[in-house]
């Protein structure tokens, strides 16, 4: 019988071998596999380019050792400056023999699942999970984008959405919707007939799922512009000019995108060359808020 092998991320192919056919695990990729829904003990190989935050790290490992057979190997490497010096002692919490290899700015940490079942892995898998924020009353999870609190750029932009006698109307898009907090505004509208809500972080769409019941929302695990945006390096830019494009090319003339967006990104002019008319609002601190009009 074959191996059944599995990928989390993309590792750096000179430093880690994933076999072609690998199921991918990562939920910042469109149409790869959860996690969260697997069966136990599927898997004979799995290697995980580890993320950078801890909680979501342990989380990814755990589950990981959960998917493996006993005695499967997982192999987990990260940048030494992003969780990599931490692996190896967060495997060998979990009762893993683990080797350590230094190589290219990364920490790859090899072991096997044991036999037993990994020590503390129902915790783990419980701080990591999806949970209910008592704060904001909201469902999200480690590892996604302002996970635990309201980003100070989303509370800028719903200050400034349209309300009282000019409210949002019509068929609408939440690009990079994460949990839901921006369209849970915009659906206060009754004007408004239809609402997709669109992100590449597959957790983030779930949240938003449990966030949101109104018929008039629908929901998206994809990226907005296809062919894939997280490339690394200059994200932050590259990905606000595809939002702002693909805002564009889904309006109807005299329809309006709102954008907001860190004060030092330079998205003017894209804007003007996208839209017909560019309306800045008054905003204090490190944000600013455009309406665009097509």
């Amino acid at each position: 019988m074959a191996s059944l092998t599995a990928v989390y991320g993309a590792p750096p192919l000179k430093l880690a071998t994933v076999p072609q056919g690998s199921v991918q695990l990562s939920p910042l990729v469109p149409g790869g596999q959860s996690m969260d829904t697997l069966d136990g003990g599927a898997f004979d190989a799995i290697v995980v380019l580890a993320p950078p935050g801890a909680i979501e790290r342990r989380y990814v490992l755990a589950h990981a050792l959960r998917l493996l057979k006993p005695g499967g190997e997982l192999t987990a490497l990260a940048t030494k400056n992003a969780g990599g010096l931490r692996l190896r002692a967060e495997l060998e919490a979990f009762g893993c023999e683990v080797t350590d290899t230094p190589k290219g700015g990364h920490r790859i940490c090899r072991c096997e699942r044991p036999a037993a079942k990994p020590e503390g892995l129902d915790e783990v898998l419980a701080e990591g999970g999806p949970q209910i924020l008592p704060d904001l009353g909201l469902w999200s999870q480690p590892g996604v984008f302002s996970w635990n609190r309201i980003d100070p750029g989303s509370a800028a932009l719903v200050a400034h959405l349209p309300a009282g006698h000019s409210p949002l109307s019509g068929r609408g898009a939440d690009f990079g919707c994460g949990i839901g907090y921006l369209s849970r505004t915009v659906l206060t509208s009754a004007k408004v007939t239809d609402l997709l809500l669109v992100d590449i972080d597959r957790r983030a769409v779930d949240a938003a799922r449990r966030n949101i019941d109104d018929p008039r929302a629908r929901f998206e695990h994809a990226d907005v512009r296809h062919p894939p945006f997280h490339d690394g390096g200059d994200e932050d830019r590259s990905l606000g000019q595809a939002f702002i494009r693909k805002a564009s090319q889904s309006l109807r003339k005299g329809k309006s995108c709102w954008l907001v967006a860190n004060r030092h990104l330079p998205y003017e002019a894209i804007l003007a060359e996208c839209f017909t008319r560019v309306v800045p609002q008054e905003t204090p601190g490190g944000y600013k808020v455009f309406e665009a009009i097509k």
